[in-house]
């Protein structure tokens, strides 16, 4: 018998639809789950983004006020896709209101914010996710699977890398991602929480850090309100506002398994476009993967017939990619992996469990964050210890 899940989402822009899109897909790309996802309400600063989200989706209820969607009786879940400030207080309304949740990365602004929304939910009991979906890619799934069953051995060495051009324009927006205020930390929580959370997926616990970061475009033009994503421009005679965070992170870090790695991300880096990888050395063979070629691994086995490299193209042999194209070396995409995640997490949802990856997973990331940003301060490697 189908199950129906009543949603509310929380923030309008490019994120909550991409949300509401992947929930709608979810009976379609998943049919034998008989989940059912039911769109009740979503709510937006800008009114008019809700109604026409409201329209567009299909949502029955729209609405200028956060609150409204964590009151609504008929809502179960409710994901945050707002700006990073109002995340935690978000997460703690609706954990008290016993609303399963789903929030976007990062969670907090800083790690103590992401530490305070885990212990709400963790209080409450309820059922959170995160969006650190890019773990979802069947390929990356398939890499844990060799590195988990041993086939390429023991990891000696990871190194980790989130470069995109989004912030490279020095004429681009002064959007809440810049603004200390609303974001919290810069590339830090944007993008390398991203590397952070494959690094822990795939290689394991780290047990120390040293980092540094630094900002290489110190001002943009200030943007109008409700208009544009951090991906606009503005003119050169715009008014123009500081930059309050970093462009880059890095990290040598050490883990607890032995092995010896290091940590990239950058937004204001001219050349790769959203170029997300991890390439992996082991005892016995080596793993690599970059986002802008999701459907592709390259995977080396020492003990393979030919001396090299050889590309695996996705394909419904690998978990989850034939619920959208059958067959060998037909892709999918991004929004296909906000698809997998929202499915995944309402099978949680459904089961009454914990879901991986929510906020436990999100605390472990803070964690490493927040010994790269003790480092900074420092100049020393720091130890990777709990927030609260």
């Amino acid at each position: 018998m189908a199950q129906t899940i009543n949603i509310g989402v929380i923030g309008m822009g490019w994120m909550g639809q991409a949300h509401s899109r992947s929930y709608l897909s979810v009976p379609l790309r998943f049919p034998e789950a008989g989940i059912r996802p039911n769109l009740v309400i979503c709510s937006d600063n800008v009114p008019a983004r809700a109604e026409s989200a409201r329209d567009t989706l299909g949502f029955k209820h729209s609405t200028g006020n956060w609150q409204d969607v964590i009151n609504h009786p008929d809502v179960q879940v409710v994901s945050i896709c707002t700006p990073n400030d109002l995340h935690v207080e978000i997460v703690q309304a609706a954990a008290a209101a016993g609303k399963h949740i789903f929030c976007e990365k990062p969670v907090g602004r800083t790690p103590l914010e992401t530490a305070q929304a885990e212990a709400a939910a963790r209080a409450a009991g309820i059922i959170s996710g995160v969006g650190f979906n890019y773990r979802w890619v069947p390929l990356v799934q398939h890499a844990k699977h060799l590195l988990e069953s041993g086939q390429i051995g023991p990891i000696e060495l990871w190194r980790g890398r989130f470069f995109s051009m989004y912030g490279a324009n020095p004429l681009g927006l002064l959007t809440w991602r810049f603004d200390r205020e609303i974001a919290g930390s810069g590339v830090l929580g944007d993008l390398m929480s991203h590397v952070v959370d494959m690094t822990l997926f795939l290689a394991g616990r780290i047990t120390r850090v040293v980092g540094q970061n630094h900002t290489f475009i110190k001002e943009r033009p200030i943007p109008i309100p409700g208009k544009g994503t951090h991906y606009g421009t503005g003119n050169p005679d715009d008014p123009k506002g500081k930059v309050g965070n970093e462009d880059y992170a890095g990290a040598l870090v050490e883990f607890e398994n032995g092995a010896i790695g290091t940590l990239d991300a950058c937004r204001t880096v001219v050349g790769p476009k959203s170029n997300f990888t991890f390439d992996v050395n082991c005892t016995q063979g080596a793993l690599g993967w970059n986002f802008e070629r999701m459907n592709e691994l390259s995977v080396y086995q020492r003990d393979a017939q030919h001396d090299g490299f050889v590309t695996l193209l996705s394909g419904d042999k690998y978990p989850n990619h034939g619920n959208f194209v059958p067959g060998d070396g037909n892709p999918i995409g991004y929004e296909d992996l906000k698809v997998i995640e929202a499915f995944k997490f309402l099978e949680s949802v459904v089961a009454g469990r914990q879901h991986s990856v929510g906020l436990p997973e999100a605390l472990k990331v803070a964690e490493v964050n927040a010994a790269m940003e003790r480092s900074w301060a420092s100049g020393a490697w720091e130890a990777v210890t709990p927030l609260l």
